[in-house]
């Protein structure tokens, strides 16, 4: 008789952990990554807190990846450290870690709540209070295994713990936004009708916070206008957990002394992303501290004219891509060139690049990580 053949090695069964359903760099990372390794044969579930009622994300994800949304009703009175602590507590009591062969916290709340896990680290905050300190250094230490997007922050994890963190870059849906900029009738038209709405524009994304530098491209957006009076600023996204009324304070004082009136726009609908990148005439990405920019390389993937802040980080993940600059003048110097220049030298590079960084190919390291780590 013959012997039936060996069962088929069931799915890798992970799960992804991220603090928020909204359009954070890493929560775009988590879905993205999620969906990709899903289609690269694992059983991905992805957790989350649902904030402010959220039943699901900010954009549809993947049928093959399953959702796990913990409700995370807000609470009166309540500050940040105390949420934070709270969001610790509520996603731990949910989580069943028996359920998979990995765990993969991709943020600090994540990797406090779980217990054993494999962190990756996008980048390293500064807490000031002494529980949510201890909850950073904890979400370091604790976890087995640690992925980085860069190797620069790989190195901050070695300077500072010792640790020797194995280095994964982002992914770029580069066909969505390459699509955004074609020549498609649709692509032109939605390219056209954000245009309409704000005009000749310098686009950032990401909110309004001390993180993204938010200030500084305001001092230099002014001084460019002075040279292209018809120029606007415009400012997408801004969901966080921490409040930055004081740095919002300071932004709207000083868009008062300077005469400027951004347009704030707040979260973006995911589907409208790709146009209002596409249709910018230069993308301001000025960041104090970055794990690897994924809104920029966004951008380089529609073809945007890009300026960086001039760090260590952005200089491994955009140079020859895009334009640095260390201070608001000098930030304001790269992005009158790139108006100036409408065939930038450095656009095809920055295509090249986006293109060069894929989702299958973030997975498919990923899976290698995990063979080693389970």
């Amino acid at each position: 008789m013959t012997a039936p053949p060996p069962a088929a090695p069931s799915p890798l069964r992970v799960a992804l952990l991220t603090y928020s359903t909204k359009p954070r760099g890493g929560v775009v990372h988590t879905l993205a990554l999620a969906e990709a390794l899903s289609a690269a044969g694992a059983d991905v579930t992805v957790w989350t807190l649902g904030r402010d009622g959220d039943g699901g994300f900010f954009r549809r994800v993947h049928d093959s990846v399953r959702l796990e949304i913990v409700p995370f009703p807000p609470l009166d009175g309540e500050d940040v450290g105390e949420r934070i602590l709270r969001s610790i507590r509520v996603l731990g009591a949910a989580f069943r870690p028996d359920d998979y062969d990995i765990v993969h916290a991709q943020d600090c709340i994540s990797a406090n709540a779980v217990g054993r896990c494999i962190r990756t680290v996008h980048h390293l905050d500064n807490f000031t209070t002494p529980a949510l300190a201890a909850c950073h250094e904890r979400a370091i230490v604790d976890p087995y295994a640690h992925v980085c997007v860069s190797a620069s922050v790989a190195g901050e994890l070695t300077a500072g713990w010792g640790l020797h963190p194995t280095v994964i870059p982002n992914g770029v849906d580069s066909a969505r936004f390459g699509f955004a900029a074609s020549a498609d009738a649709t692509a032109v038209a939605a390219r056209a009708s954000s245009r309409a709405r704000h005009g000749r524009y310098l686009l950032a994304v990401g909110g309004i916070e001390p993180r993204k530098g938010t200030i500084d491209l305001l001092e230099a957006f002014a001084v460019v206008r002075g040279r292209f009076p018809d120029l606007q600023l415009v400012i997408a996204g801004g969901e966080t957990l921490f409040d930055y009324r004081d740095y919002r304070t300071a932004f709207d004082r000083r868009c008062t002394e300077l005469g400027v009136e951004p347009t704030l726009l707040g979260t973006v609908d995911d589907d409208e992303l790709p146009a209002l990148v596409a249709a910018a005439a230069v993308f301001g990405f000025v960041s104090t501290k970055e794990g690897f920019g994924l809104a920029a390389m966004e951008a380089l993937a529609a073809g945007v004219p890009l300026v960086v802040r001039d760090l260590s980080v952005l200089r491994e993940v955009f140079d020859g891509a895009a334009a640095f600059a260390g201070d608001p003048n000098a930030m304001a110097e790269r992005i009158a060139e790139a108006l100036t220049d409408t065939d930038h030298p450095l656009t095809a590079q920055g295509r090249a690049l986006a293109a060069r960084h894929t989702w299958s190919a973030a997975a498919a390291a990923h899976l290698d990580f995990y063979s080693t780590r389970g």
